[in-house]
This record gives structure tokens, C-alpha cells and sequence, in this order.
């Protein structure tokens, strides 16, 4: 059920409303007695579709742009009376309203945009309809239409300026570049039935933000800005969520009218430190979305004019997101970043990247003030924060939750890792709905490590899905046949991801001796030896997403496309946490040449670039390739791990077939994995596929796997192999 709607109390703003209304009523009787004068004459309502000879001829008399005749001196004299005395009595309401420190809206109004008496009249007679209907059939009573409910420019001449042709040097009060239109105070509608307008005959209707807050004092935004422009009327800030540094940064910023340029990837604390700033200077804070406003096909120069128009009018601090939504070629297009300059109050322009303001001659200066990644210390306080601090009474926590690893695995934004405790609750409450929460209290079940790391994993980017492949983790450490020394290996390649931001963040060894916190690695050996089994077994170790790539899709035979491909690459893996496994990296990654051609010369170029970018990519890469020979030594040198997958002799080939062999398959017990071992030298992937082929061979004949399936899937994995078939090895 909703609300009842709270109504206000008449306040002295409404009042002093009400008096120049009254003045508008006195200019209306006056021109209905006009126009009476000019009963019998050309006052016919049906002149709109038909004129007389007679009509022609009286209009056809009157002088060049004289408009309604004036009334007579005696009759003239009643409505000049009036019109005093009612100036009289706002006269001394505003001087009273002055006495008592209180603000008029509609002086507000008309002192901070520059309108003048005629102009604030003009505003005035357009907003009168909104107000009372009887407006409307007075505007078109006087105007010989009853279907025009608006003033024309026509009439509001005949109502504020004497008869003649200087009436109209008023036009140029409705110009675009006047405050009326400037500030989309008023709209011009052009006449009933005309395609183009035609000035004097356009009719006026008054802005209903405008009317709005005039009357009530209350802010509501545009009708088609009203999901993009939002006013936080009492800011509340988050200080939790600001680092120390950002606050600091802050404190000075809110003593000044500035132009305050926030930047950085992390836009939730953007707008915390917008609010803390609005809040400082007890303003409210008037936040538009460009980036919004563009996908609805909105003028974003309109909707920046309606907001710092806003802004100024009920005192608010003025705050555009995704400010680089107006960038032309990375910068701001010069109209706007004048427009924004010439607001003469505080403004936050908000955007990921950091600009420079070109081809404009300004005099206000831009603070800077950046809002990178959270580093590891402030993502260990920011999920403390959003998983106690904010938690219901009835959210329940596993007293194991992981948060060091969780803040050092997943690099994330404040409002990712918000959204991600919000998720991790979603996924535990659908998980765990049979357990009531008493229970999940009681058992400190209901949240859980695996529930975070789901979490995480969703709210990293997945946009990299739509040029990689993804990869669903199935092995686990007991699963590799490896030596003992790979083994070791990899471990030490999982110890480094988890501790990478205590080591080069907190112990500081990232200011000099690391290029990146990107930890990289060369798996090499022989198709089939586990090597993409082992980067499986590290995602799902680490709880981190693993999207293959296969290197040799990406190689263009056009130049400068390689590049592009694996910058696609690169860019959307910078925000989404995974772990690339570039396969058949010797691809793309071979040694450079001697430079013989220009085709040498720019594939040399293409290995430094490709050098470079891996070097500064700060995730985790693990690069497959069959022969290690065939790889770069500059390139190697950049690795930190580099795992040689050995070929598995006979006892590692038999821990293979016992690890890979499912235990819900049925076997005949006399099926021998050993004498499979000894009796044929190949990999896990081949070892693979026959207990595949030999489990289908099995489900059409038997229903039990038995040796002479094994070893017809035997033959036909050889022959696929293009290896010679020896028959007395498959003979059993």
C-alpha cells in the first residue's frame, strides 16, 4: 500500500506565488477589455477559418507590429490602479520576506539565472495553465481558439508591452540563447497544423520541474531524466568504504568551488566520496548518468544544462557520471567541458580514465583526484565490512571463510565485492533452503568459502567468455600423475598467486623488483601429458575461472591484427579474475628471426609487443606448448614457472589408467592394468579416450568393460595416432 503523499505547509515562497498570479489576473481582464474594444471590428471567433471584407480591411489598417489596440485613458485607469497596488503589496511582502531571512524561490529563481521583470512575466503567463485550468480557456478565448490552452508569443507581447511596434524588440526575450530557452525554463511549441514554427504564433509552455518547485519547493527531475538524475536530498556517506588516503584527499576540496575531476575504475567510491563532499559542505547532491542518458537517445548537452540548472536552483552539488561518455577521441567535447566550466558552483565530473582538457580557454582549475582497484589491504576491510558490519541478524558465517585468500585471489571493485556478499548469500540461501536459519547458526553453515568464491567468480567480467573458452575444472591434485618435482611446481605456482598481494603489496616488493603482479607460467611436454589437466587442477585449487585460448586462431596474416586479437584478449581479462591458458603457444611465440624481409621485420615486432603485454598483464597466464625449443629465450626469461610434462614410463602410465578408470564403471576383475602399462607407451590423453571408447564398446556389449574392449579401443586410438599396430601386443 503505498504512502499518502505529505502534503507541505503553505510557506512564504507560495504566497509571494499567489500575489503575482493576481498580477497576472489583472493583465488578463485588461486585454479581455481590449479586445471587447474591438468588438464589431476583427473579434470574430470564427475568424480562424473565415474573414470578412470588412475584417481585411481593419486589419489590413492597422500599423506594422502593433498588436492590440491600447485601452483608453478612463478605461485604461481601473487596471493601472490595480496593477500598482498589487505591485505594492509584493513589494512589502518581499521586503518582509528579506527582514526575515527568508529566501523566495521565485527571486531564487530569477536572481541566479538572469531573468528580468519581463522575462519572469513571460514565465509567469506559461505556467498559469499548469496551475488552474480556467487559464487555459482564457488563453483561448483570447486567442480565437479554444483548443490552444498555451500563450503564444503573440499574446504575451499584447499582455506586457505597450501597443506599437517596439513590442517587437521583445522577441528576443525567446530565443534559444535567452535565459527563458537557455535554460529550458519555458518550451516553444509551434502552432496547431504548421511544420515549421513560426515565431510569434509559437506557443510557450513552462518547464514542469520548474512549476513544480516553484510551487511546492519540492525537486522532481524532467520526465524523461527521471531514472538518470537523482538528487540525494540529505547525503550519507559510507566512511567505511573510503580509504584514509580519499578522505584525506577530500577534506580540503569541500572549503572550494572547484571543478573536481574524479577518476579510476572504482566508481562506487566515486560517489561515496561525492556524498561525503556534499554532506561536508551540507549541500545535497544532484547526480546525472551520461552514460545512461545516451543509451536513451538523449542530448547529453540538454541533460547537463537541465541538471546544473537544477543544481543551482535548489543548491545542490552537481555530480556527472560516466563524464567519459562525452569523450571525442579521448577527450571531452569542448561545448561540454564549457558548459560544465561555466557553472559558477562546486562539480564533480566522474569517469574510469583520466583526461586532459583540450581547446578551451577557462579559468577555473581541475583537482584531480584518483580511485584505483582496492589494493589487498583495503579489499580484506571492505569484505569484513560487507559481511559483518552490514549483515542481518540472520546471516549465519562459517567460522573458516577464507578472506585473506578471497582479497588476494580476486581483484575487484568496492561495489563488485558488495554485490558479491550479496550474492554469496543468494547462492547459500538457494543451496541451503532446507536448513532453517536457527540451524545454519547453531552449525555455521549457512555461508560459506565456496559460496564466495562462486560469487566472485560471477562478478568478475564475463565478457572474456565471448573470446575464450571457458573451462569447468574436474581434476584435483590426486588426479595429476606427475614426478614429484612438477608436483612441487605447481604448488609453488598456487602459493605465489595466493600470497601475491601480501608479498608485493604489504611487504612492498612490488615498488621495485616486480614489473606486474602477474605470476606466469610454461607448461611444455608431449600431446597428452596433463598439461591442461594440471591448469584445471590450479583454477579449481585457486577457485578462479580458466578460459582457454587457442594461440594459433589468433595469428593474422594481416599486419597489426595479431596484436589486436590478443589486446581483445588481454583488456577484458584485466577485470575478470581468471587464470588465460594459451594453448599451442609455439604458435605465435617462436623465436625471432633473423630480419630477411619486411614479413620478418613486423613478426618481430609483433613477439616484442606480445612480450611486453604479457609482462604487464597482472592475472595469471599459463602458456601450453608441445616443444619448448620452439619458444623465444627472451620470452622464457619473463616466466616465472616453467613445468616440463614429462612422457609417463610404465609405472606412472599405471597410476594413470587407475586414476582415469571411473569407479562407477563395471569392469571384468580380470581386467589387467598393469600388462596395459607395460605394453603400450602412450600419454594420459590416450589413455583417456580408449577407456572412453572401450566404456561405450561396453554399454552395446555386456554392459561390462572387459580387456577386449579395452584393446579394441586400444587399436583404434593407434590408428588414429598414425602409429603402426602391432597385432601380438593386442592379443590378450
Amino acid at each position: 500500500m503505498k504512502a499518502t503523499p505529505t502534503i507541505p505547509p503553505v510557506d512564504a515562497s507560495f504566497q509571494h506565488l499567489q500575489l503575482e498570479m493576481s498580477r497576472v489576473d489583472i493583465l488578463l481582464h485588461r486585454q479581455i477589455q481590449r479586445q471587447q474594444q474591438e468588438a464589431g471590428e476583427i473579434n470574430n471567433m470564427l475568424q480562424r477559418y473565415h474573414l470578412s471584407d470588412a475584417q481585411a480591411y481593419a486589419l489590413l489598417q492597422r500599423p506594422f507590429g502593433y498588436g492590440s489596440p491600447a485601452l483608453n485613458e478612463e478605461a485604461d485607469r481601473p487596471y493601472h490602479d490595480a496593477l500598482l497596488q498589487i505591485e505594492q503589496q509584493i513589494a512589502s511582502f518581499v521586503t518582509e520576506a528579506e527582514a526575515q531571512g527568508t529566501e523566495l524561490r521565485l527571486h531564487r529563481l530569477a536572481g541566479l539565472l538572469g531573468l528580468n521583470r519581463f522575462a519572469l512575466d513571460a514565465l509567469l503567463l506559461s505556467m498559469a495553465p499548469a496551475l488552474d485550468v480556467r487559464y487555459g480557456k482564457l488563453y483561448g478565448f483570447l486567442q480565437d481558439d479554444l483548443t490552444q490552452r498555451h500563450p503564444s508569443i503573440n499574446l504575451i507581447l499584447d499582455l506586457l508591452c505597450p501597443s506599437g511596434p517596439q513590442r517587437l524588440l521583445h522577441l528576443a526575450y525567446f530565443n534559444e540563447t535567452s535565459p527563458l530557452l537557455q535554460y529550458r525554463l519555458v518550451e516553444r511549441i509551434a502552432e496547431s497544423g504548421v511544420s515549421r514554427p513560426r515565431l510569434i504564433n509559437d506557443a510557450i509552455c513552462a518547464d514542469d520541474t520548474i512549476v513544480t518547485w516553484l510551487l511546492s519547493g519540492q525537486y522532481r527531475p524532467p520526465a524523461h531524466l527521471k531514472h538518470h538524475l537523482v538528487l540525494h536530498a540529505n547525503p550519507q556517506p559510507q566512511i567505511a568504504l573510503l580509504t584514509p588516503a580519499i578522505q584525506k584527499a577530500i577534506a580540503p576540496l569541500s572549503q572550494e568551488i572547484a571543478m573536481l575531476a574524479f577518476y579510476g575504475p572504482d566508481d562506487l567510491c566515486q560517489q561515496q566520496a561525492a556524498l561525503l563532499l556534499a554532506a561536508t559542505q551540507q549541500r545535497p547532491l544532484l547526480t546525472l548518468s551520461l552514460d545512461t542518458v545516451q543509451q536513451i537517445e538523449a542530448n547529453p548537452a540538454d541533460a547537463i544544462n537541465l541538471a546544473l540548472r537544477d543544481a543551482r536552483l535548489i543548491n545542490a552539488v552537481p555530480c556527472l557520471n560516466g563524464w567519459e561518455s562525452s569523450f571525442v577521441e579521448g577527450i571531452p567535447a569542448s561545448a561540454l567541458l564549457a558548459q560544465v566550466s561555466h557553472h559558477p558552483g562546486t562539480i564533480i565530473l566522474c569517469s574510469r580514465a583520466r583526461w586532459q582538457p583540450q581547446q578551451l580557454d577557462r579559468a577555473r582549475r581541475l583537482y584531480w583526484t584518483q580511485f584505483p582497484l582496492p589494493d589487498y589491504a583495503q579489499r580484506q576491510r571492505l569484505l569484513r565490512h560487507f559481511l559483518y558490519d552490514e549483515a542481518s541478524a540472520q546471516d549465519a558465517v562459517a567460522p573458516d571463510i577464507d578472506l585473506d585468500g578471497l582479497a588476494g585471489q580476486f581483484i575487484l571493485t568496492t561495489g563488485q565485492l558488495r554485490d558479491m556478499i550479496h550474492t554469496a548469500r543468494d547462492i547459500a540461501a538457494q543451496r541451503d533452503e532446507a536448513v532453517s536459519p536457527e540451524e545454519a547458526t547453531q552449525n555455521g553453515r549457512f555461508l560459506q568459502n565456496a559460496h564466495l568464491f562462486a560469487a566472485a567468480r560471477a562478478h568478475s567480467n564475463p565478457r572474456l567468455s565471448n573470446l575464450a573458452r571457458k573451462l569447468t575444472p574436474r581434476y584435483a591434485w590426486q588426479d595429476l600423475v606427475l614426478p614429484r618435482d612438477q608436483i612441487t611446481l605447481l604448488r609453488e605456482m598456487v602459493d605465489t598467486v595466493r600470497s601475491r598481494s601480501l608479498v608485493l603489496e604489504q611487504w612492498g616488493v612490488g615498488g621495485k623488483l616486480a614489473a606486474s603482479a602477474g605470476v606466469t607460467a610454461l607448461f611444455f611436454g608431449q600431446p597428452g601429458t596433463g598439461k591442461t589437466m594440471a591448469a584445471e587442477v590450479i583454477a579449481g585449487e585457486l577457485g578462479l575461472d580458466l578460459y582457454k585460448i587457442d594461440l594459433s586462431s589468433l595469428v593474422s596474416k594481416y599486419i597489426g591484427e595479431t596484436e589486436k586479437n590478443l589486446e581483445r584478449i588481454f583488456s577484458e581479462a584485466e577485470s575478470s579474475n581468471a587464470i588465460l591458458f594459451f594453448d599451442e603457444a609455439d604458435a605465435i611465440f617462436g623465436k625471432r628471426s633473423e630480419v630477411k624481409d619486411a614479413h620478418d621485420r613486423y613478426a618481430n615486432i609483433e613477439i616484442s609487443y606480445l612480450l611486453q603485454r604479457m609482462e604487464s598483464y597482472n592475472g595469471v597466464t599459463i602458456l601450453s606448448t608441445n616443444l619448448r625449443a620452439n619458444l623465444d629465450d627472451a620470452f622464457t626469461r619473463r616466466l616465472q614457472f616453467a613445468v616440463d610434462f614429462p612422457f609417463p614410463k610404465a609405472p606412472d602410465r599405471l597410476r594413470i589408467w587407475q586414476t582415469l578408470f571411473p569407479p562407477n564403471v563395471p569392469r571384468d576383475p580380470n581386467l589387467d592394468l598393469g600388462l596395459l602399462a607395460d605394453r603400450f607407451e602412450i600419454a594420459g590423453g590416450n589413455i583417456r579416450n580408449i577407456i572412453v571408447n572401450a566404456s561405450y564398446l561396453a554399454a552395446t556389449n555386456g554392459q561390462v568393460v572387459t580387456m577386449e574392449h579395452i584393446m579394441h579401443g586400444t587399436r583404434r586410438e593407434l590408428q588414429k595416432m598414425g602409429r603402426l599396430v602391432n597385432e601380438r601386443d593386442l592379443t590378450i
